[in-house]
């Protein structure tokens, strides 16, 4: 399903593209290719090493938060076997003791797991290096193999050669919308 709606939107994409740029370059000389982002990452071998390198961050990360997890439970558990027991001053006690252990567990996975986190952070470190690798490869071989745009699954758009920016002119438009 993901494939076919990449599919369409490539297609549109391209489609439009094609229509835009058709009355200001040849059609003859136009130069387009497609990237499938799914294979560029099942087969560039640093690629698959990061992931391998997060799922055993985030394995460790998990086993923390899950011992965390144990770790109150059983003082739950045990305080509930006892409490009856239990003066005012011991089980005041012990709810605070579980207030701490279940803020800390709250603490931690925010920490880690939460927007901005340390596994969103360590994600990033491993894959925008690998991003910028795969953009600069993309851009040499579309300027080397005479490419003047390169769609990708994704984002649609990988290299477009600079000669096709209109951004300056379509801000210009902008300008006069305004007015």
């Amino acid at each position: 399903m993901r494939k076919t709606q990449t599919a369409v939107l490539t297609v549109l994409a391209l489609m439009i593209v094609w229509s835009c740029l058709a009355t200001s370059v040849p059609a003859q000389g136009l130069r387009v290719g497609f990237i499938e982002d799914d294979r560029i990452q099942e087969n560039y071998q640093a690629w698959g090493r990061a992931e391998e390198q997060m799922r055993i961050e985030v394995k460790a990360w998990e086993d923390e938060a899950v011992q965390m997890q144990t770790d109150l439970q059983d003082l739950i558990t045990e305080y509930d076997k006892q409490k009856l027991i239990l003066s005012e001053e011991k089980r005041q006690e012990r709810e605070a003791a579980i207030r701490v252990k279940r803020d800390a567990l709250d603490s931690y996975t925010k920490r880690i797991f939460g927007p901005g986190g340390d596994a969103e952070r360590r994600q990033d470190e491993l894959i925008r290096p690998l991003i910028e690798k795969v953009n600069e490869a993309i851009r040499l071989f579309a300027e080397t193999e005479g490419y003047d745009i390169i769609f990708t699954g994704s984002s649609a758009l990988g290299y477009v050669k600079p000669s096709f920016d209109v951004t300056d002119k379509v801000l210009e438009y902008l300008d006069r919308l305004e007015d």
